[in-house]
């Protein structure tokens, strides 16, 4: 698939020799703009986020104390600054609102702050990024008054959302987001943003996991004797049951029985199309496998876990594995089931519980695990509190990602090349590769950019 951000009128002056520039860090968390930012010579003079936790941990590493609300904040009380950082909620925005222009279309939104913050200091640049579904949001409309809005402003930005995960720059996490790069319009335009996703580098998961030896409190990360024994199950099945193809559909063990038995069928003229659906297809994975299931659901219900979604298997490998098995692959415990994807890279982290379990480690992503996946050093300091710490860094924005969007928005021409239409077609790869240092069993994050600064 090849994919393009279009904008034909490229006239581009954006300066490129900037080296020292001060930034705000709107909705901060725990500080994924101020890092990549920082690495890129700036410096932070105001952030604020409404979560008190994250501001702890936000000053523990950045020694600056965020402020909270700020909805409660006045544009004149916040710094003079060259570029506005924000990875604002997804909100939707007033229909009325377009007959009567964007301030009512934005208002109550926290949008609405960020484009009265632009219009009070006027910066030259803002870097803005979003959830994935900010594209589709409200049938387009929630972009359309995001981009109408920053353009009546005074700011050039890509007439579409520019969509990008960590895993198109080798970073094993599959976390599609929006980035919103704007320009002031004194000073350029932006040229093309293109990706082609034939481009997408290998990934690999071990060159984010720790060493089982640094691991500090290793057993609370390991898997419990049941939970062993409660996968063990699920492996047993999906290895001992014949098909033409694996179950691309969510099994259900209380629906591998005669349709006559299945607890729903007293409900199924009202049940929805797709449940009755994913029914049929376990009955049917039954019929085929009558003998080995019937026989393998008598040992699953002696496992104390196996009940309600610890019941369900969800397999997203693939339906041709010729050699399944889960201990190779990556898991989540959802409540749909037990999700079990590829072994190549992670699923997005996100804000509730559901850390994934690598496989061949039995064990679950440890935090500085998952603070690798957003490309923060070793050296940063998440919370003391691992629910935290996992919640904190679900919430978070990829540091990579950031860094590679500022250099683009500020000029850099090795990156604009890297991604323009001629060098995106003729499929090369952008030169990413995660380093590990084995000698101090430290990591350092992806970055796309020389040392010395730009």
């Amino acid at each position: 698939m090849y994919i393009c951000i279009n904008n034909t009128n490229f006239v581009h002056q954006i300066k490129t020799n900037v080296r020292h520039f001060k930034f705000i860090d709107l909705f901060c968390g725990i500080g994924g703009f101020h890092q990549a930012m920082t690495n890129l010579g700036g410096e932070c003079v105001f952030a604020s986020d409404i979560d008190a936790d994250c501001r702890k941990t936000y000053t523990r590493n950045y020694g600056l104390q965020p402020e909270g609300d700020i909805t409660r904040i006045d544009a004149k009380d916040i710094p003079a600054h060259d570029v506005l950082c924000a990875g604002f909620p997804c909100q939707s925005f007033s229909k009325a609102g377009k007959r009567l222009g964007f301030a009512d279309e934005t208002k109550g939104t926290l949008f609405f702050d960020i484009v009265r913050i632009l219009q009070y200091h006027q910066p030259e640049y803002a870097l803005l990024e979003n959830v994935r579904n900010l594209a589709s949001h409200d049938h387009g409309n929630t972009w359309n008054v995001i981009h109408d809005t920053l353009v009546q402003i005074g700011y050039n930005v890509s007439p579409e959302p520019v969509i990008f995960s960590p895993h198109y720059i080798g970073v094993p996490q599959h976390r599609e987001r929006v980035f919103i790069m704007c320009v002031r319009k004194d000073i350029g335009t932006l040229p093309d943003f293109c990706f082609n996703e034939s481009n997408i580098p290998a990934c690999c998961i071990d060159d984010i996991l720790q060493d089982e030896s640094e691991i500090p409190n290793l057993p609370k990360y390991l898997l419990k004797p049941e939970q062993i024994q409660w996968i063990d199950l699920w492996n047993e099945f999906i290895q001992g049951i014949h098909c033409a193809k694996l179950p691309g559909f969510p099994v259900w063990a209380d629906s591998l029985c005669e349709l006559r038995d299945n607890p729903m069928i007293g409900q199924w003229d009202t049940l929805p199309g797709w449940q009755r659906n994913f029914i049929l297809k376990n009955n049917e994975l039954w019929k085929q496998n009558k003998e080995f299931i019937n026989t393998w659901l008598q040992k699953a219900k002696q496992c104390p876990l196996f009940f309600g979604a610890k019941a369900k298997l969800e397999w997203q490998v693939g339906v041709d594995e010729k050699n399944p098995d889960l201990w190779q692959h990556i898991m989540q415990i959802r409540p749909s089931g037990l999700r079990v994807k590829p072994g190549t890279y992670f699923p997005a982290l996100v804000a509730i519980t559901q850390t994934s379990i690598v496989g061949k480690r039995k064990r679950f992503l440890t935090p500085r695990e998952c603070a690798r996946l957003q490309s923060f050093p070793d050296t940063f300091q998440y919370d003391d509190k691992d629910a935290q710490a996992y919640k904190q860094f679900g919430n978070s924005i990829n540091v990579g990602l950031v860094e590679l969007f500022a250099r683009y928005m500020f000029g850099d021409p090795e990156i604009q090349q890297r991604y323009s239409r001629t060098v995106q077609y003729a499929q090369q790869k952008p030169a990413v590769k995660i380093i590990r240092k084995s000698k101090a069993n430290t990591y350092d994050y992806p970055t796309l950019f020389p040392v010395a600064g730009f």
